[in-house]
């Protein structure tokens, strides 16, 4: 045999040994987002009937030295107001989008492409998959696997135990988690009793419910909550909120 034919079959060795390392990469990491996609959706299965026990961002506060405060409370526990509110407030298309908003997203980019500020797009859907499932920041791959949780939400839940998670793990400032909390710690009432007025001001501040107060409402909140009050009008004259009504 030749030095150049062993040389050959040396050299064919090898990348037939590349190659079946990168085959074996290849298929564990397949494995390992095949096992990683099964097990979020029986997660959010699981949560489609069972109360999430807690999320990320309590335990971030709880570690933050804030007591967390929270009780969950059923939709029909809840004041229709509220549900209203934060589709007025945050999500107009709730009921009418698969998870993501698409033309809300567009839109916001024309707008940014004009000059105008990056305004945010996330829906009530994409919120409650952050929230549940996620914490805060992360950059692009946390909102790669939000988008994801959001698509396997929209398809496991219905709307209305969407807004149900949605209304009870959302932050309220104080460590106040879920509308129970938040009403009680506000207005000193149950969830199911808020007004209009006070589902609006409640709504008004979930943006930023560290920097801005119900409990005495700002100027701009007390301006917020006037306009979103008319948006709840309209939200319920439009049937913007009929996918959480009861039928």
């Amino acid at each position: 045999m030749s030095p150049r034919t062993v040389r050959s079959g040396s050299v064919g060795r090898k990348k037939r040994g590349l190659a079946d390392r990168v085959t074996i990469a290849l298929r564990a990491v397949l494995l390992a987002a095949l096992a990683l996609a099964a097990g979020s959706v029986l997660w959010a299965g699981a949560y489609r009937f069972v109360a999430p026990p807690g999320t990320l961002i309590m335990a971030e506060r709880r570690l933050g030295g804030v007591p967390v405060n929270r009780d969950w409370t059923g939709l029909d526990d809840i004041s229709p107001h509220l549900a209203r509110a934060v589709i007025a407030a945050e999500d107009a298309r709730f009921c009418l989008h698969g998870g993501i908003d698409f033309e809300a997203v567009e839109k916001a980019l024309e707008e940014a492409e004009k000059g105008g500020r990056l305004r945010g797009a996330s829906t009530i859907s994409q919120q409650t998959a952050k929230n549940a499932f996620f914490w805060n920041g992360g950059g692009w791959a946390r909102k790669g696997a939000e988008a994801w949780m959001t698509l396997v939400i929209e398809a496991l839940w219905p709307k209305r135990r969407i807004m149900e998670v949605y209304l009870n793990i959302a932050e309220w400032g104080d460590g106040h988690f879920g509308a129970e909390a938040a009403a009680q710690a506000r207005f000193g009432k149950s969830a199911k009793s808020l007004t209009a007025r006070e589902a609006a001001l409640l709504a008004a501040v979930l943006p930023n419910p560290h920097k801005w107060r119900v409990d005495p409402p700002g100027p701009y909140v007390r301006r917020r909550a006037a306009t979103l009050r008319a948006r709840m009008s309209e939200v319920s004259r439009d049937g913007l909120d009929r996918c959480i009504l009861r039928r």
